[in-house]
């Protein structure tokens, strides 16, 4: 009889009953067979859920690689087949007979224990073949990756080797390739000796011993949790000092995945002296091949995969959306292009209240709080720039379709109101609202519909009050329609200076490009919002902190600075240089997080904070100054 057909209705039908039938019953031979006299016993499995979760049907896999050689137990063909687009696997047996058994083990920790019969199914009757469903080789969520193995029951038990072992990146693990020498932390000593993490240019990382004596110790830890675990990584290049030495160093390994979707590894350097137990380590650390590389790189390390969003802010991650694909624009570096589409076909669906933010989302991004819907709007813009893709322009003009119902001028004489209450107009709504119509009109052939409602919307909020006496925006507007002197926030005032620049794209008005320049002009030479020649928000206070929306806001008034700058003929790229500067060298640690305090410091009662929102904010700071 043929073997099972991998993609055929059949073939599905009889794997969800075998499925559901081991669900009920595994039986106690063959979790004893499964097992291999010299290892560990297996683990509870958990679901593992990434761009797919767990026993996805192979056939939905995008690709079939074949990373291990396959094995032939008792004339039966084991193997172990692969998706690297999806990061699955799945294992098939074939020639075989009624009831032989194929299954998968997943390990996290290189081998030493693992999940065993995952997905594990029986060669039915009539056929001489079958396969399991697709597992998960990383769990990019949490910040583990492992390896998997096929194993089957053919009257004796055997499995493929353990497949991506190495992680390949540029190289894989291992290559010893030339591309420079840093050392991103101090190095540990240990009696006399020395133990020294190095990094190169490509992101591979080594290390070394000196100043030993033969039989000591040298060896790397490996860590995708910034150091929390290293299940998987522990003890990579371990290696001696030989007869006659003093020194020796490890081979390289990899400090990123992007096959698993791993961002932003962090590695160690650890020794061990001849005489004695004693062991000393470095920091942990992350290599930065650029400033704007190795930002990138700690920002995506936030990105869940799974729920295709920054956990847990819904605004916000449009704003982190755009300044990765401002990174990928900026730099050509798109190693993390993916992101894009995955966001868009995850998160273009309804939310109820607290899936995504306190509000619900009704699909396309839109939700009652008309700022947050016009984020998204921008970020879609951004990545129809990036793309070319209709798709993400299209969204745009949806959301942008939904803030003009909320146009009025019969209050206030204009203005896009906050919310779908009406309650509040404020800058951030309207110097959004300008901004896109605007970047509408300029990505659309032959509009004169966009450029309409920009122009307006522009007249509107300069002559609206919002900007002050001293060339600043506060916050809104009175119920009165006057300006309410509340806090002058950097992203209303980028915002204002961005709404300019494009307005002066789509119409060519001096005038516009003019006033966004008086606006930038008094953001830089304003105690409001520069301290010691570095962007200072009212919430950066020795004291205190921003809340999660402050945390975001300086970054938006960077790029939108750094867009009038680009032509103004470089007129602000000092102080873009000086915020650049100082957010690297005066706020980030050794796994190149950036803090919310550009100019650092901290007390222990008011920390620096760093999350992935003050990474945003700050990666937009180093984009800025190119």
């Amino acid at each position: 009889m043929p073997a099972l057909p991998t993609s055929s209705p059949s073939a599905a039908l009889w794997c969800a009953l075998l499925t559901a039938l081991l669900l009920l019953v595994t039986p106690a031979w063959a979790a004893s067979a499964s097992t291999p006299a010299a290892a560990s016993a297996p683990q509870a499995a958990t679901t593992v859920c990434a761009l797919a979760c767990d026993t996805l049907d192979p056939s939905k896999a995008a690709q079939e690689t074949f990373p291990v050689p396959n094995v032939t137990v008792n004339g039966r063909l084991l193997e172990l087949h692969v998706d690297d687009v999806t990061g699955m696997a799945w294992a098939s047996i074939d020639h075989g007979q009624v009831d032989d058994s194929v299954w998968l083990d997943r390990s996290w920790d290189g081998g030493s224990t693992w999940d065993g019969l995952l997905g594990k199914a029986w060669i039915p009757s009539a056929w001489t073949g079958t396969r399991t469903l697709m597992y998960n080789l990383y769990d990019p969520s949490n910040h583990r990756r492992a390896v998997l193995r096929a194993c089957g029951d053919a009257q004796g038990v055997s499995c493929t080797q353990w497949a991506h072992l190495k992680v390949c990146a540029a190289v894989c693990d291992g290559s010893d390739a030339a591309g420079g020498d840093s050392r991103p932390v101090a190095p540990a000593t240990l009696s006399g000796r020395t133990i020294a993490l190095h990094t190169d240019s490509s992101g591979m990382a080594w290390a070394t011993i000196a100043s030993g004596k033969a039989g000591d110790e040298v060896w790397m830890d490996r860590s995708w949790d910034s150091g929390a675990d290293w299940p998987d990584g522990s003890s990579m290049g371990r290696t001696s000092v030989p007869a006659g030495g003093t020194g020796t160093r490890t081979v390289k390994i990899n400090t990123s995945d992007p096959l698993g979707r791993l961002y932003g590894g962090a590695v160690r350097a650890c020794g061990r002296a001849v005489e004695g137990q004693n062991g000393s380590c470095t920091a942990w650390a992350r290599p930065a091949v650029s400033r704007d590389a190795a930002a990138a790189d700690a920002l995506m390390y936030s990105y869940d995969p799974n729920t295709a969003y920054w956990p847990s802010s819904w605004w916000n991650s449009a704003v982190a959306l755009a300044t990765v694909i401002d990174y990928m624009r900026q730099t050509g570096d798109t190693r993390h292009a993916w992101i894009v589409d995955r966001t868009y076909q995850v998160d273009r669906v309804s939310f109820p209240a607290g899936a995504r933010s306190s509000d619900p989302i009704e699909g396309d991004f839109i939700s009652r709080s008309t700022d947050d819907s016009e984020w998204w709007a921008l970020a879609w813009l951004d990545a129809y720039d990036l793309t070319h893709d209709s798709r993400y322009l299209d969204e745009a003009v949806t959301i942008a379709n939904y803030v003009n119902g909320l146009w009025d001028t019969s209050t206030c004489g204009g203005g896009v109101w906050w919310d779908r209450e009406r309650t509040y107009k404020n800058a951030v709504t309207n110097g959004l609202w300008v901004r896109i119509t605007a970047e509408l009109h300029n990505r659309i052939s032959g509009d004169t519909l966009w450029l309409g409602r920009a122009t307006t919307a522009w007249h509107w909020f300069t002559a609206s009050g919002l900007i002050n006496g001293s060339g600043l925006v506060n916050d809104g507007l009175t119920s009165g329609c006057a300006n309410n002197a509340q806090t002058v926030w950097s992203y209303n005032q980028g915002l204002a200076i961005g709404a300019g620049v494009e307005i002066w794209r789509a119409t060519g008005d001096a005038s516009a490009l003019a006033t966004a320049r008086r606006l930038a002009d008094a953001a830089v030479a304003s105690p409001a919002l520069v301290s010691g020649g570095v962007l200072t928000e009212s919430c950066d206070t020795a004291t205190g902190g921003c809340d999660d929306n402050g945390k975001q806001f300086k970054g938006v008034f960077m790029r939108y600075l750094q867009d009038l700058d680009s032509v103004t003929g470089n007129a602000y790229g000092a102080f873009a240089a000086t915020q650049a500067d100082t957010v690297w060298n005066a706020d980030r640690d050794s796994l190149n997080r950036l803090g919310e305090r550009w100019a650092g410091g901290g007390t222990s009662s008011a920390p620096n904070v760093r999350d992935w929102r003050t990474q945003a904010s700050a990666l937009s700071a180093l984009l800025a100054a190119g």
